[in-house]
């Protein structure tokens, strides 16, 4: 009988509001392990306000992860940067959920946050709030079409899902 292992290497990207998170949180429980937000990559969190990391520094922190034996990184990037993660990832999934859920859930969330009912990793203001929703459009007419483009040659590890149950059924058939 072939057993295939679980993944222990697992890139996650979509848009703001298609579940990222959520489901990083959820396989990290699962399969017992560590995972890591891009953003957080990007800017080192601070109690007085971010900072953007330099280049360099982004770049030797996202390789100190991805040179770990077990990891789960989600983000919206694909930028060259985040390229060692999809080389290394035994899966990438890609959440492709519906551009109105996603509207909906990043106005859900930032309702959530002003009343203080979910933490934020940045100050949720009325300017990032709009972006986000800027974000959501330029990922759905760019940054997807650009990822599907730049990143071909991994097409036979992409599992491309619209819900993230999809993921949970897929994946966890096999006992994972």
């Amino acid at each position: 009988m072939n057993v295939k292992a679980a993944p222990t290497k697992i890139h996650i990207i979509g848009s703001v509001g298609s579940g990222k998170t959520t489901l990083a949180k959820e396989l990290s429980i699962k399969l017992q392990l560590p995972y890591y937000e891009l953003d957080n990559v990007v800017w080192l969190r601070k109690d007085n306000g971010d900072i953007r990391r330099s280049e360099k520094e982004r770049e030797k922190f996202l390789y100190a992860i991805v040179q770990t034996d077990k990891w789960i990184i989600e983000g919206v990037h694909s930028e060259d940067w985040v390229s060692s993660s999809y080389l290394e990832a035994d899966i990438i999934i890609f959440l492709d959920t519906n551009y109105f859920i996603r509207t909906l859930r990043i106005i859900k969330r930032f309702i959530k946050q002003k009343v203080g009912l979910e933490k934020a990793h940045y100050q949720p203001t009325f300017k990032i709030f709009f972006k986000m929703f800027q974000w959501n459009k330029h990922f759905e007419e760019v940054g997807k079409p650009n990822f599907f483009k730049k990143y071909q040659k991994y097409q036979e590890k992409v599992f491309m899902v619209k819900d993230i149950k999809v993921v949970h059924q897929k994946l966890f058939r096999n006992g994972y």
